[in-house]
């Protein structure tokens, strides 16, 4: 029997989260789970694929593993969206921040594989949110916000738990991501 899992994507804004989840999609398969949002979309974003854009009162309405608020804004995993992303595939991933990735490390367990994405300098996550398109304010505002902070740094939930990846060249990134892969497809065949 194949084993489910969830590879949570975690780390600071800017840390390249999207874009790793894009590649695991791409290149093993794995749909992302579609999270809820009170924010405004971003250019070019869709509803029921990048999010679901929600408002107060609809996102007051799901049922959450997880939600928080972070720059002024709610976030959330439902129920509902793990199960619907299990049914396409045994292997899903989900970007969260690490407070969310911290609960699912706890309530999922080993079910949970939890890579923490970070950069080794501060200004190119900055630059990374100037490149996407994000306005000045916001991005003023995100690196001010306690949250930013916080995801800075491995949260001690996650020590000894998380895969960190030093995301500051894609080949090497990409390099990890492969050899993570392969270690739990080794596992899955070991355990049949």
């Amino acid at each position: 029997m194949t084993r489910k899992r969830i590879f949570v994507i975690t780390g600071p804004t800017g840390s390249g989260k999207t874009t790793v989840s894009r590649y695991l999609k791409d290149h093993y398969n794995m749909p992302q789970v579609i999270t809820h949002t009170t924010r405004v979309p971003r250019q070019g974003e869709v509803d029921a694929v990048d999010y679901y854009f929600e408002t107060a009162a609809s996102f007051a309405t799901k049922h959450y593993l997880e939600h928080v608020t972070y720059s002024g804004q709610q976030y959330g995993s439902s129920r509902e969206g793990l199960a619907a992303a299990w049914e396409k595939a045994p292997n899903i991933s989900i970007v969260l921040d690490t407070a969310g990735a911290v609960t699912y490390a706890r309530e999922l367990g080993e079910q949970a594989v939890i890579i923490y994405l970070k950069v080794s300098q501060q200004e190119a996550l900055v630059d990374r949110l100037t490149r996407r398109g994000d306005p000045q304010l916001r991005i003023e505002r995100r690196v001010a916000s306690k949250e930013y902070l916080r995801d800075q740094q491995l949260p001690a939930g996650l020590v000894g738990v998380a895969q960190v990846i030093v995301n500051d060249d894609w080949a090497t990134t990409t390099a990890a991501l492969d050899a993570l892969m392969a270690s739990y497809q080794s596992a899955a065949e070991s355990a049949n």
